[in-house]
């Protein structure tokens, strides 16, 4: 079992001003006198969560050289106030660490903020509206892509057919990915243009939706996407690059100070290290290999890598996938769909090949995050985990499963005791509730998206949003911890309200644990002194306020390293 950091903080008045005043006469076990520097910035008259068990809550912070100084009163930061200090009155607003989002596409959010939205249509008209009016500015011929439709979110649930869509778009050809980016949707242009026809094949580990002829519907789910994708040209590295200046400026926006960007290709990869040296990173990037068999051997000879670029990029682990999504009827199941029996969904790579990916990866000392989302498919990853354990016992592996949304009662005990992590996304939750127990049934409903019985359990749950699947925004992800409800309330006391986490703990699933996740906790995660000085200053209490109000929280600024890198006009 895994060192885990304790999941509660407890708070105790006297031992916390105790260690308040002590924190105010000393600064890094030294007493102040007149040769202490003067920190570079303070921040005070602020309401500080530092996610430190020793000190949880403070007035005031200091930094230097990147670095928390001083965490504790205003009466000591203002002992390491110099002339040249820059510093920020707070106004009695919220400060918290760095938020991170432990399951995010960096380079997916770029291009999805130069693509066709269709994030919260609620029909297949609007999403043809959408791309008809991008078809007016773009020349003929040329693809339009976009992202973020969801079937269930319509009038009509059924998969879409590509006959409105080709008829409203016939001059271009038109790839839309759904929003769990496990299925597109194509016209026919896009179509003729890729060689599909009625005598395409399903691969393996994905299906194209026919109709009642047989023909391609447009509809490509899982690893049938690539019949269609491989016709697409690629984006350019220089275009690349701009898309992942994009994402981090967008994240930066939302209070992100970190990301675990899941699956990321050899050119991606070069891009992060291209920016780390141009020191335009910015970001304390946890970035995950692709299961691609060359770029897993060359990192595998190079090694880990921690915090290069000062403290900007980390290289140590990599990503896998099991099965599909939900909403796709791609998630592997133990029994069939409640709604199309069937399918119990499909297996985008084989048991064998999780198992043989781990063996490498823990000779190599890299971290396995593997995408799994049914309750088969998680099953499955637990499995190829054990087996690859007992073969090679490795006390800190940290081993991940990326969503966990399903779980067999019989499975939930198992992370805990392989030390297996699940990196779960809450904002999952509350835009699957509406729809996921038609796919389910009720009685699977109890293990989905578990987790008070995993925290109970003794698992640790570094959250995040998986953008651009869902919105970037990780105070999303914090209102659904808390409440199971969505912005607006909805259902009246929570769905599956038992499954809830606390506030102290929904804030450490966006900060300390992701840093655990990642093997940074020496280094992020906390305002603690001595780590990295990461922060966010919001306008309201997140946890104090009532949960209608949290949809309303605004981030005021964030800082890296002490640097602002984001403040609201």
């Amino acid at each position: 079992m895994l060192p885990l950091p304790t999941h509660r903080v407890v708070f105790r008045s006297s031992r916390r001003t105790a260690l308040t005043l002590a924190a105010a006469l000393t600064v890094g076990g030294l007493p102040l006198d007149a040769q202490t520097p003067a920190a570079e910035l303070v921040v005070t008259n602020a309401r500080i969560y530092t996610v430190d068990g020793a000190v949880p809550v403070a007035e005031a912070l200091a930094v230097s050289n990147g670095r928390v100084r001083f965490v504790g009163s205003a009466l000591g930061a203002k002992a390491l106030t110099g002339p040249s200090t820059q510093v920020i009155d707070a106004g009695g607003r919220t400060v918290i660490p760095g938020m991170t989002d432990a399951h995010g596409h960096v380079l997916g959010l770029g291009l999805a903020l130069r693509n066709v939205n269709l994030v919260g249509t609620t029909s297949y008209d609007e999403v043809i509206a959408r791309v008809v009016a991008r078809a007016r500015t773009t020349p003929k011929g040329e693809w339009i892509l976009g992202r973020g439709w969801d079937q269930n979110d319509w009038g009509d649930t059924r998969w879409p057919s590509h006959e409105a869509l080709s008829r409203a778009v016939p001059d271009h050809p038109v790839w839309l990915e759904r929003v769990d980016g496990h299925a597109g949707l194509a016209n026919a242009m896009a179509m003729r243009l890729a060689g599909v026809t009625a005598a395409s094949t399903d691969p393996d580990g994905g299906q194209i939706v026919r109709d009642a002829q047989r023909n391609p519907g447009g509809v490509f789910v899982d690893n049938a996407q690539r019949l269609v994708e491989q016709g697409i040209p690629a984006i350019t590295r220089a275009q690349s690059k701009e898309a992942i200046r994009a994402a981090i400026a967008e994240m930066h926006r939302w209070g992100l100070t970190g990301i675990h960007d899941a699956g990321a290709s050899a050119q991606t990869l070069e891009l992060y290290e291209e920016l780390g040296r141009e020191g335009a990173l910015r970001i304390r990037l946890y970035a995950m290999i692709s299961d691609h068999a060359p770029t897993l051997e060359t990192w595998f000879r190079r090694g880990p890598q921690s915090g290069l670029y000062d403290g900007t990029l980390w290289v140590r682990s990599l990503k896998l996938y099991q099965d599909g999504a939900l909403g796709s009827r791609g998630a592997a199941l133990l029994e069939p769909y409640a709604d199309d029996a069937a399918t119990s969904g499909l297996l985008v790579s084989a048991p064998a090949h999780i198992r043989e990916v781990a063996d490498r990866a823990l000779r190599a000392g890299f971290q396995v995050n593997t995408h799994a989302i049914g309750d088969r498919g998680n099953r499955l990853v637990l499995d190829a985990y054990a087996a690859a354990l007992a073969a090679r016992p490795t006390a800190d592996h940290r081993f991940r499963v990326e969503h966990a949304q399903i779980l067999h009662s019989d499975d939930l005990p198992r992370f805990t005791a392989l030390g297996v992590i699940p990196s779960m996304q809450a904002s999952h939750q509350t835009s699957d509730m509406y729809w996921a127990g038609t796919r389910l049934g009720d009685t699977r409903l109890r293990g989905a998206y578990a987790w008070r019985s995993l925290l109970d359990a003794g698992s640790i749950i570094p959250n995040g949003s998986d953008f651009p699947v869902e919105y970037v925004n990780p105070l999303i992800s914090f209102k659904a911890s808390v409440s199971r409800q969505d912005a607006r309330g909805w259902p009246a006391g929570g769905w599956y309200p038992e499954q809830r986490m606390t506030r102290d703990e929904a804030l450490k699933s966006m900060t300390l644990w992701p840093a655990f996740a990642a093997f940074q906790e020496q280094e992020l995660g906390s305002l603690t002194v001595g780590k990295r000085a990461d922060f966010v200053i919001l306008d309201q209490d997140i946890l104090r306020v009532p949960d209608a109000l949290l949809p309303r929280t605004q981030v005021l600024s964030t800082w890296v390293g002490g640097t602002r890198v984001y403040e609201r006009r």
